[in-house]
């Protein structure tokens, strides 16, 4: 593919122009098209994944494979509705009218996707973007190269360039699509880089979504089912051995529950994981040499209680549990974002509303506890963008909420109508009479006032 990005872009400008995206009928048939080439290669979908990520087919199909697939079965279910011009009251002031809301597409998006979960995080924006009547272009990943091939080998075989582009390659592809003019931009990633594709939006005014990540806490008290909490968090901490924006980043545990929490933590570490989980044939690895290095630095100089193991020529890290961790720890500095999880303890809930709010609000928090009065007091003085009581993660794995970030976790939304919404410019319209023509707004307004107080 040539890489003269205005001349692909300018392609796609003259075929949305041609209105055959905005028809309803048409986005349906694409839509289906795509389940259709989902449904007929989802091993070649298993293997590309486990290349790049060394995952299971259980985890592929669970994590990215199904979330995928009912994102578009809801979508084909909920389209027509979702599309069709609504109307709204309108006020007595502008007697007689009818209000509408209109739903357009915004033109030609950019899609930007990340590696952790290289075909879940690439296509369920992309069904968001074609549904609401766009044109697309996709920019995969590198790390996950042979993903990344597939997407784009799917996308040729389903889509014309015109409508639907994939761009592989890595930052020099990035920084030259960014320099180009796009009607929206949606960018799964982290905050550093979010922060530039934010910088290079504006330059445009192009609108942008930015799914981000930072450190999500999960905060475990003294009245939480403690056995249930372990395998939940250990579950969800070391699926896809911890490369998930949403992965609990670290535990704040009552001190009077800690050990108990440590040693069934510990527990279902190996029954899920084995006593060698680096040779276990279901467990992900790190997805490159750089990132490994990474998460195993965070484990120096730390109390291991749990893991601590490694395999450098498979990138492979045991799940890894940290006691004895302070704020000014190396692993409480960065998001982590690999299989390593440290344990801070609390006395009261006052004290971790403190800790947490005096820190960037998080994409995800996970609260496990039996008392509602504590899930009411955090979810009353805690800001984050999505979550859990008494489990951890599963909070995006469905299409009837949206999913998405708040302050440096990210800005906007998607999933189901929310993902709709998203790449949707929603235009409002008001039809006059041309029967009546009510003189009170005219000039001059002389004794006017006191009837205009009266009816708005």
């Amino acid at each position: 593919m040539s890489n003269n990005y205005k001349e692909i872009l300018n392609r796609q400008k003259e075929y949305f122009r041609t209105g055959e995206t905005k028809n309803v009928a048409f986005r349906l048939a694409q839509l289906e098209r795509m389940q259709d080439w989902i449904g007929k290669n989802e091993e070649a979908i298993m293997e590309a994944l486990h290349k790049d990520l060394h995952k299971a087919p259980f985890e592929a199909y669970a994590t990215e494979i199904g979330i995928v697939k009912e994102e578009i079965r809801y979508t084909l279910k909920h389209l027509r509705g979702w599309a069709k011009p609504k109307r709204v009251p309108t006020p007595i002031t502008q007697f007689p009218s009818r209000s509408f809301i209109y739903s357009e597409p915004y033109g030609i998006v950019l899609i930007m996707s990340p590696w952790n979960y290289p075909f879940q995080l690439t296509i369920a924006p992309l069904v968001g973007a074609l549904s609401a009547g766009n044109c697309a272009v996709v920019k995969p990943s590198a790390y996950s190269s042979a993903t990344s091939a597939l997407i784009a080998r799917m996308i040729k075989e389903l889509f014309p360039q015109k409508y639907v582009t994939v761009i592989e390659g890595g930052r020099k592809e990035n920084e030259a699509l960014l320099s180009e003019k796009f009607d929206y931009i949606f960018f799964t990633g982290s905050v550093n880089v979010g922060k530039y594709v934010m910088e290079k939006a504006s330059r445009h005014l192009t609108p942008v979504s930015l799914e981000l990540g930072g450190k999500s806490p999960c905060i475990v008290d003294e009245t939480a089912d403690i056995a249930l909490a372990a395998k939940r968090i250990v579950w969800g901490k070391f699926l896809n051995s911890g490369q998930t924006c949403v992965a609990p980043d670290y535990i704040f545990v009552h001190k009077s529950v800690k050990d108990k929490l440590l040693k069934q933590m510990t527990k279902q570490i190996r029954r899920m994981f084995g006593t060698d989980p680096c040779r276990n044939e279901e467990y992900p690895k790190m997805i490159n040499e750089k990132h490994y290095e990474r998460v195993l630095g965070l484990t120096k100089d730390a109390h291991v209680v749990c893991g601590g193991g490694s395999r450098k020529e498979t990138l492979q890290i045991e799940p890894t549990i940290l006691d004895q961790v302070s704020w000014d720890h190396p692993v409480m500095q960065e998001e982590i974002f690999g299989p390593v999880l440290p344990v801070l303890t609390f006395y009261d809930l006052e004290e971790v509303v403190a800790q947490v709010t005096a820190r960037p609000k998080p994409l995800a928090l996970y609260l496990f506890t039996g008392r509602k009065e504590r899930e009411a007091y955090i979810l009353k003085h805690i800001s984050y963008g999505g979550g859990c009581i008494n489990d951890t993660v599963v909070h995006l794995a469905t299409s009837h909420m949206p999913f998405g970030g708040v302050g440096n976790s990210g800005m906007g939304g998607y999933h189901g109508k929310a993902s709709f919404d998203t790449f949707t410019h929603q235009k409002s319209i008001m039809k006059k009479s041309v029967h009546i023509d009510i003189p009170v707004r005219y000039a001059p307004y002389k004794k006017k006032l006191n009837l205009l107080k009266k009816i708005q």
